[in-house]
């Protein structure tokens, strides 16, 4: 608890630098473009009109429980789109910064949060985009959009301990990247986002609610089309926040125990 609150004061303290440093990398991914930042709205756009397009009118998936399957998708593809981001651009973010790293004063556990600052930037164009769609096809509003507030503060605390684990370990083992590349391409499919989970048997149901990521997504489905309010499934959201508990500690844990060594290896 000591180490949690001393890290919350770092945050605050290093509030600007975050924010700078986030606003940073937000430029250095579109350096040298046209089109700029509008390549945070060109990317979701063009991914979501991509499988609605295969699986709409290819495939002709027909609309699930009454929800527009366009609809259906965006708010999968929402949260599942900035947790890969997260996770696959923390991976590799203290080699990047090296230069920073190698000074004994820069606080390096502050490096994920810097992406997840920057994630969060796109999430916000993504979530516009479905507010879009779901005024388009003349669905409810409802205050449970606000819901999805605390279904993205489960995403960026889950996020934030997986970051630093695959952070720390990527320093000393440049496989980790790889892995964590197969491992999204693998996450992306057996999480039910493009697919509905009750097309599986219940036994195949149990096994792919024990994936963290599928408390998110179908929270963020809850939120803005279902309107159920997240206490309605008790026993998932202490397993969520179980898993998530223990994937922060551990991460904090092997980011503490390996950051001394930073320097040295890098």
């Amino acid at each position: 608890m000591n180490s949690l609150l001393a890290f919350l004061r770092l945050l605050h303290e290093r509030r600007k630098l975050i924010t700078a440093m986030a606003a940073r990398e937000l430029r250095a991914q579109y350096v040298a473009s046209s089109l700029g930042l509008l390549w945070t709205l060109i990317h979701p756009i063009v991914m979501i009109t991509v499988f609605w397009f295969v699986f709409s009118v290819g495939f002709k998936t027909q609309p699930l429980h009454n929800v527009p399957f366009v609809v259906w998708l965006t708010a999968g593809m929402a949260a599942w789109y900035v947790f890969s981001d997260i996770v696959s651009g923390s991976t590799g973010i203290i080699i990047a910064h090296a230069h920073l790293v190698k000074k004994t004063i820069f606080p390096s556990q502050i490096l994920p949060v810097v992406k997840i600052a920057s994630a969060l930037v796109t999430h916000g164009i993504f979530i516009a985009v479905l507010l879009v769609l779901l005024l388009f096809q003349q669905m409810p509003f409802s205050l449970y959009y606000l819901q999805a507030l605390y279904y993205l503060f489960c995403l960026l605390t889950l996020s934030l301990g997986i970051a630093w684990a695959l952070a720390a370990l990527n320093v000393f083992v440049r496989d980790v990247a790889q892995l964590v590349a197969v491992a999204l391409q693998i996450g992306f499919w057996v999480t039910p986002i493009f697919w509905d989970i009750k097309m599986m048997s219940p036994n195949i149901q149990r096994l792919l609610k024990l994936n963290p990521a599928y408390y998110i997504v179908q929270g963020y489905r809850e939120s803005f089309i279902t309107f159920q309010p997240f206490w309605s499934h008790p026993l998932h959201t202490v397993y969520f926040w179980t898993v998530t508990a223990a994937a922060l500690a551990c991460g904090a844990y092997i980011f503490r125990k390996l950051k001394p060594q930073f320097p040295d290896v890098l």
